[in-house]
């Protein structure tokens, strides 16, 4: 079996507000191996989101254990935590996130600045990413003077900034028509192909799911079932 990069145990999320209290997680088992695409589908609240911030280390479990590259996020205190996910995470969101007063290079290199990198090494950084994703020559504009899914690139740009291990992807097609959606998708691909980057996709589409090695698909915060395929290609 291949090497896991992430490793999931119990894991539990209860959120309580007042007297109510929601199980968002239910006991939650997954093993993500490396440089695998993994696709995660369920309806409305069956706790794909909340998964995915518990992988990430953005919010914390109740109960179980998420381990990362065999670091237990749970031993890491708030500040060590953060840099982890700088050195060995990526996102991209489904609206971009992008700051609209900051060109496309000064958005992908906005996280290197924020950890302590050079800024001549993070604008150099910045361009290769963008260069990456196929905008290099769009580098000083701004994200109101992009299309959609240009502005999709940028983010992706931003996430792979770092040469992270992992992409964490909440619906990033899903502000996206169908043709950029394939577009960014094929793209995903690629770059999982050359780089051997994990990406964790949470999606509704059942089209960008069969574009992944496998999908898990959730209800009421469990896994209840699987499929696992040869990620397809696709000619848009």
């Amino acid at each position: 079996m291949a090497e896991p990069i992430i490793e999931v145990e119990r894991l539990e999320k209860i959120y309580v507000s007042g007297d109510v209290r929601t199980h968002a997680l239910r006991g939650v088992d997954l093993r993500v191996e490396r440089g695998e695409m993994l696709a995660v589908m369920g309806p409305s609240g069956c706790g794909k989101t909340t998964l995915l911030n518990c992988l990430a280390g953005i919010d914390d479990p109740s109960v179980g254990a998420v381990r990362i590259d065999s670091t237990d996020l749970a031993t890491l205190d708030d500040d060590t935590r953060t840099s982890y996910r700088a050195r060995k995470m990526g996102f991209i969101f489904q609206f971009y996130n992008l700051l609209p007063v900051l060109s496309a290079a000064e958005n992908v290199e906005l996280p290197l600045l924020v950890s302590g990198t050079p800024p001549a090494e993070s604008r150099e950084r910045a361009l290769a990413s963008l260069d990456r994703v196929g905008l290099a020559q769009w580098q000083a504009h701004r994200p109101a003077q992009l299309s959609g899914g240009q502005r999709q690139r940028v983010t992706i740009a931003r996430a792979l900034v770092n040469d992270p291990a992992i992409v964490w992807g909440d619906e990033p097609t899903g502000d996206l028509d169908t043709a950029n959606a394939n577009e960014i998708m094929s793209l995903m691909q690629e770059l999982n192909r050359e780089r051997r980057q994990t990406f964790v996709i949470v999606t509704h589409d059942p089209e960008i799911a069969a574009r992944c090695h496998r999908t898990i698909h959730m209800q009421d915060g469990l896994i209840i079932r699987e499929e696992t395929r040869a990620a397809v290609a696709h000619d848009g």
